[in-house]
């Protein structure tokens, strides 16, 4: 899955801007990346909201246990890879249809935080258990909320392209070649809003998230670690 989105929606990280300046390397426009996206998955489609967002999914190369889907409602669209454990009970809790799936599970909790405020960020994934990966925007709001599992079973990666767009992907080659050294696996048991406008734990949601600068060989331009008792690393 992939999701592009313009400086207009979400400002570029300050550590994967810096990482880029540091190490200059060979980058691609936004519209490249996803041409790239759609050109190498067969099976993929991209949705387009105005000249600020793209968004593209694929079923090549699936797992089973790690299923995508896409889904659109009252203007709130999602991406979502992964299985819920919980998500009969969510259902319930929700007042769901029993057919409900997890895309549509997670676009319920967001308009939960949306509508309920003031209703903690934190909570909208807090209570998923599962593996699992999603990106949301609301269109309504030009709001990005994006969020991994808290043991990054399902590999999530963000980076910025020449032109300044920042791009979310479970695949971390896709996005190397597009974002160069403005590039980080996404810190699992992590989410980020624009409403908030910083990366959180959602686990310990007071804790703030720090970027630390990755050596030169590596092919990230940070890793992040949740401050607290033990510093929880949550990037390697």
């Amino acid at each position: 899955m992939l999701g592009v989105f313009s400086s207009s929606i979400v400002s570029p990280p300050d550590e994967l801007v810096a990482a880029g300046c540091r190490t200059p390397s060979p980058k691609t426009k936004s519209a490249d990346l996803v041409k790239s996206f759609l050109q190498n998955n067969p099976s993929a489609f991209s949705v387009q909201i105005g000249d600020d967002v793209q968004l593209a999914l694929s079923h090549d190369k699936e797992s089973n246990l790690q299923p995508r889907s896409f889904a659109l409602k009252d203007e709130i669209f999602c991406l979502f890879e992964g299985v819920l454990d919980n998500l009969g009970c969510l259902i319930q809790q929700y007042g769901l249809a029993k057919s409900a799936n997890e895309v549509l599970l997670v676009i319920e909790a967001y308009k939960t935080l949306r509508d309920r405020a003031p209703y903690p960020p934190s909570h909208v994934v807090g209570h998923l258990e599962g593996n699992f990966a999603f990106i949301v925007y609301d269109k309504s709001t030009s709001t990005l909320f994006v969020a991994s599992d808290q043991y990054g079973k399902v590999t999530l990666y963000w980076g910025i392209t020449a032109d300044g767009f920042v791009a979310f992907a479970d695949d971390a080659q896709l996005l190397k070649g597009s974002c160069g050294k403005s590039l980080a696996s996404f810190p699992q048991g992590c989410f980020f809003s624009t409403a908030i406008g910083e990366l959180r734990s959602f686990e310990n949601p007071k804790n703030k998230v720090t970027a630390i600068p990755a050596p030169e060989e590596d092919i990230w331009g940070a890793t992040y670690k949740v401050e607290g008792r033990a510093g929880l690393a949550v990037t390697k």
